[in-house]
């Protein structure tokens, strides 16, 4: 008869949203096998943690994926065609202010602080990883600027391409503002200021 491996002393599901918490903190790069171990508690054992993650990597996609699937709506809007494509950027940034600034988990965004350190050899796939994310963000911005100048509400000489990546670079600068201590009253402000880029390329109403 095989030997039953020893049981488990510690909480996966909370294990998972420690080192999702750690991740969020300090990035892949940066996090160590002995942070995670000591934030899992349990006195878990390297062994039993691979048993339980297989690997750092594989930790932190599942780590990526717990955070996506409680916070990855910040975006969502940007592909509600319901939603005006002005409403639409707004409330991404709103929100993601107000989030980037809650309390209960780190400050800022995971995806962006996830790219700390990301690039290092052996951590190709987590840097791809976080691109593509932060690509389809970019990709929403743009949806939108397209659908202002589809629908007339933006000048047709507008450059799409160049307003998404400054709504864009926004979104994820706010990350850091937010980590740094700016509070979230100040990014509320900021947010209305940002919108002024929009304003900008509004096609001016005929008389």
């Amino acid at each position: 008869m095989a030997q039953r491996g020893r049981p488990r002393t510690f909480d996966r599901d909370a294990a998972l949203t420690s080192a999702m918490h750690l991740f969020w903190e300090h990035g892949y790069e940066s996090t160590s096998l002995s942070q995670l171990k000591a934030a899992m508690g349990g006195g878990i054992s390297a062994p039993s943690f691979y048993a339980a993650f297989e690997s750092k990597e594989a930790l932190y996609k599942e780590a990526l994926e717990r955070y996506m699937s409680l916070y990855g709506d910040l975006t969502k809007s940007l592909y509600d065609a319901s939603i005006a494509p002005r409403e639409a950027v707004l409330m991404t940034l709103q929100r993601a202010a107000k989030m980037y600034c809650e309390g209960g988990h780190p400050k800022g965004c995971m995806v962006a602080s996830g790219a700390m350190g990301a690039g290092a050899s052996g951590s190709e796939d987590i840097t791809q990883l976080l691109q593509g994310m932060r690509g389809r963000a970019r990709a929403g911005f743009h949806a939108c600027v397209e659908r202002g100048i589809d629908t007339g509400e933006l000048r047709e000489s507008t450059d799409a391409k160049s307003l998404a990546i400054a709504f864009d670079s926004f979104f994820m600068g706010i990350s850091v503002l937010a980590r740094d201590g700016v509070p979230y009253a100040v990014m509320k402000k900021a947010v209305v200021q940002a919108m002024g880029m929009w304003d900008c390329a509004v096609k001016p109403a005929r008389d």
